[in-house]
């Protein structure tokens, strides 16, 4: 492929800090960018995803599927100037958020709700 065909891109994260930029090719899958994202994640950074399943890559306001190539996701603005693709990483940690919802239902005080009329 040549090298002019192929996109660059950046991920932000929620720190502001950026890992990349890449170059991909328009055929590259976003379960790829985000197997990237996963092997590049700076080792001094808490927070870090443990699989690319905890990670969200928001593009143009739009969360990408994982099935989607880096082609389909591109923002549809017509003839840009060259340049850096930046998609925001969002790590959602599903473990972290599975043990949390198993607390919330063994404490039955939390299950409730009341409303109070004044």
């Amino acid at each position: 492929m040549p090298e002019e065909d192929l996109l660059e891109i950046k991920f932000r994260l929620l720190d502001g800090s950026d890992i990349g930029p890449f170059r991909y090719s328009p055929a590259s899958t976003v379960a790829v960018l985000k197997e990237r994202i996963v092997a590049e994640w700076p080792k001094d950074k808490k927070g870090g995803p443990r699989s690319a399943n905890d990670i969200k890559l928001i593009n143009a306001g739009k969360i990408l599927e994982n099935s989607k190539t880096v082609g389909q996701c591109r923002t549809p603005f017509g003839e840009l100037p060259k340049g850096v693709i930046t998609m925001h990483a969002v790590v959602q940690m599903s473990v972290m958020k599975a043990k949390t919802e198993k607390k919330i239902d063994e404490d039955p005080k939390t299950n409730g709700c009341t409303c109070t009329i004044l």
